[in-house]
């Protein structure tokens, strides 16, 4: 994916069988509609300062204070997921040491 989508609510939401998620809507209203109709409780959206992406968003989430009980378990796990994910195509670079050969010393000298 070259361009990451762009979100403006995040928050969490227990489903119906007790899970609590993070979830990421651009717009609030429908969002918890669509939840609510799902039979979701425990809903916590918040409008975000400007769009993010998930990554963005999940440590905004934890710097708003979004941090304790099951749904600060379930923003830092995805967090990490999405940390791990970013990190993925990061390349790290190892530099070696060039040896001189003894023709190439004589050469310079």
């Amino acid at each position: 994916m070259s361009a990451e989508k762009l979100f403006t609510v995040a928050g969490t939401a227990t489903n119906p069988n007790g899970q609590v998620k993070a979830r990421f809507a651009n717009d609030l209203v429908a969002r918890i509609k669509i939840l609510n109709k799902a039979g979701c409780t425990n809903i916590n959206l918040i409008e975000l300062p400007s769009p993010m992406t998930k990554l963005q968003a999940l440590q905004h989430l934890q710097s708003v204070g979004i941090t304790e009980g099951d749904a600060g378990y379930a923003v830092a796990n995805k967090l990490a997921e999405k940390t791990k994910i970013a990190k993925k195509g990061e390349v790290k670079v190892k530099a070696t040491a060039v040896k001189a050969s003894a023709k190439a010393e004589k050469v310079t000298a």
